[in-house]
């Protein structure tokens, strides 16, 4: 009984109270990462993906961890959480893969086109 009323006290709600603030500190600065990203015009745009989605993982980590109370919970859901994880990264190489599949044949098509009389 004590228990649940330990997680009530006025320190443990100031303390979760920092920690949200300093996770909201944190996205702003992602954000603001993801907005100042946009603008480098040095990076190549496939370089420019990559790095708002690194961005967007994080953030998106960061809301899942802390706002959803996922840091908290048991193997199960980490196990359920790195399967998602795995199954994005598939669908997002998976159109690369097959992105230079299709250049390639084009190619070759296009040299064997060329070299009948």
């Amino acid at each position: 009984m004590s228990d649940a009323h330990e997680h009530d006290s006025p320190e443990a709600i100031k303390k979760s109270l920092k920690t949200y603030w300093i996770i909201f500190g944190a996205l702003l600065v992602l954000t603001g990462t993801t907005v100042a990203a946009a603008e480098l015009h040095f990076l190549t745009f496939h370089q420019a993906i990559v790095l708002a989605m690194v961005i967007a993982v994080v953030k998106g980590t960061l809301v899942a961890l802390y706002f959803m109370h996922l840091i908290s919970e048991k193997k199960a859901i980490y196990a359920t959480m790195a399967l998602t994880v795995v199954l994005f990264l598939v669908c997002l190489f998976v159109p690369l893969f097959t992105e230079t599949e299709t250049q390639g044949r084009s190619i070759q098509q296009a040299s064997a086109e060329s070299h009948v009389p």
